[in-house]
């Protein structure tokens, strides 16, 4: 991936910082008024309006007349550790918070350079892609994608006990025998599709994990990419003290 599209802008920054601000507030806390906030961040109090927009559409942030802006309870917030690879319904049902999965979309596509390079097979390739979209709460708050070589995943195995999520399914199976994840974690703004699919402005500010799965074979089985509402989710990382 190129470094101008690791890189995060000033703007993604931005709405990254208000998103750590939201979901560390309580439900119903009032944020600092509008210069106190700009002046926090670094910004000019138009850009953090765009921003805090954003925030208020996707059920976030309430404005209301005369008397600040506050922000939005919600029920629960996926809080977890990433050491280990579990599905977000796992997850889910751990920290005991009620979701559901929508339709999901199958769909062949053909293998672009990034994707026949990961799978080792010949560009233009066909793939199996498996796009569905996670809500909670009343509104949509992930957008997932699995892309996978036709002989791992099938469109018949999609039509038998799919429930959402390609990890469980294929654990479940056990052929093949997973190994290990690689995954990437950006701050991106959001491609028009995700944006439809979550009912947010294209260009938003998402988290994304963008992971390749590997067969102890060390055959690459799933591409997937997970792009995640700011103030619904809290990833983190236990981590050792090295020694010099």
């Amino acid at each position: 991936m190129a470094e101008n599209e690791t890189k995060e802008s000033p703007y993604q920054r931005l709405q990254r910082e208000l998103g750590e601000l939201i979901a560390s507030a309580e439900a119903g806390a009032k944020l600092p008024t509008e210069p106190d906030l700009a002046a926090q961040m670094g910004v000019s109090r138009s850009t953090l309006r765009e921003a805090m927009r954003s925030f208020e559409a996707q059920g976030l942030l309430i404005r209301r007349q005369g008397a600040g802006t506050f922000v939005v309870g919600k029920r629960g917030v996926f809080d977890t550790g990433i050491e280990v690879l579990e599905s977000l319904e796992t997850i889910a049902a751990r920290l005991n918070l009620m979701i559901t999965m929508g339709e999901h979309k199958i769909e062949s596509i053909p293998a672009d350079e990034a994707l026949a390079k990961t799978f080792k097979v010949r560009k233009g390739s066909m793939l199996v892609s498996i796009s569905r979209v996670m809500h909670a709460e009343g509104r949509s708050i992930a957008f997932l994608q699995d892309i996978l070589p036709r002989d791992v995943l099938s469109t018949k195995d999609l039509e038998q006990g799919f429930t959402g999520s390609v990890l469980d399914m294929l654990i479940r199976r056990g052929n093949p025998a997973l190994d290990r994840s690689y995954s990437e974690i950006n701050a991106v703004s959001a491609p028009s599709h995700v944006a439809r699919a979550l009912e947010i402005q294209r260009g938003d500010v998402l988290l994304m994990f963008e992971a390749d799965l590997y067969a102890k074979d060390g055959a690459a089985v799933d591409h997937s990419l997970s792009y995640f509402l700011p103030g619904y989710f809290r990833f983190h990382v236990l981590r050792t003290i090295g020694v010099p």
